[in-house]
């Protein structure tokens, strides 16, 4: 791995990973994980060996990445996100493999602080789960969701900011329109 920077304390056992991407202090990757360049993953953060994070993901402190789970480009995991993979865990069956829920993070996502992501979901491209967030069902494209369940409460831009009653963005003035999946950028 070159152009990977592991700190002292840090646990990298991927062979699979980015250039540029940093793994810090007491950050333990499994083998077998497929992590992308530039990405920053956050002291304490946990990521499995069938999880996939594309390019440029932040994993921010205490993250847990189960297997199962694929985060495409730019997608933001803010601190103590926690993603499930299974729907009926029992400690005496021992899932692998197939036998495991995937969940879906779309490209430029975020996920807020201590936001709990229930598996066999998708979250939609530009998406946006408030702090303490529990999605138990997939989340549209641009949607901004909150609460337990989390439920969509508006729609933001890929900037981030919300957008006017009728689709644009205050901040960089993009329209958007509806569409079966969310928004998107017209």
């Amino acid at each position: 791995m070159t152009g990977v920077r592991v700190h002292p304390k840090g646990l990298c056992e991927s062979e699979d990973v980015g250039d540029g991407t940093r793994v810090w202090a007491f950050a333990h990757v499994l083998p077998g994980a497929r992590i992308g360049r530039d990405c920053n993953i956050c002291d304490g953060a946990f990521v499995e060996s069938r999880a996939v994070l594309g390019n440029n993901v932040t994993v921010k402190n205490g993250t847990l990445v189960f297997d199962g789970v694929t985060c495409e480009d730019d997608v933001f995991l803010g601190p103590n996100v926690l993603f499930t993979n299974d729907l009926r865990p029992r400690a005496h069956v021992k899932k692998t493999g197939d036998a495991l829920e995937t969940t879906l993070v779309r490209r430029g996502a975020t996920l807020g602080a201590g936001a709990i992501v229930v598996c066999g979901t998708e979250i939609g491209e530009h998406a946006f789960a408030a702090a303490g967030a529990v999605i138990t069902k997939s989340v549209p494209a641009h949607a901004f969701v909150a609460g337990n369940p989390a439920v969509v409460k508006g729609w933001v831009c890929a900037c981030g900011v919300r957008l006017s009653d009728d689709l644009s963005c205050p901040e960089c003035g993009i329209r958007h329109e509806e569409t079966p999946d969310g928004l998107k950028a017209v």
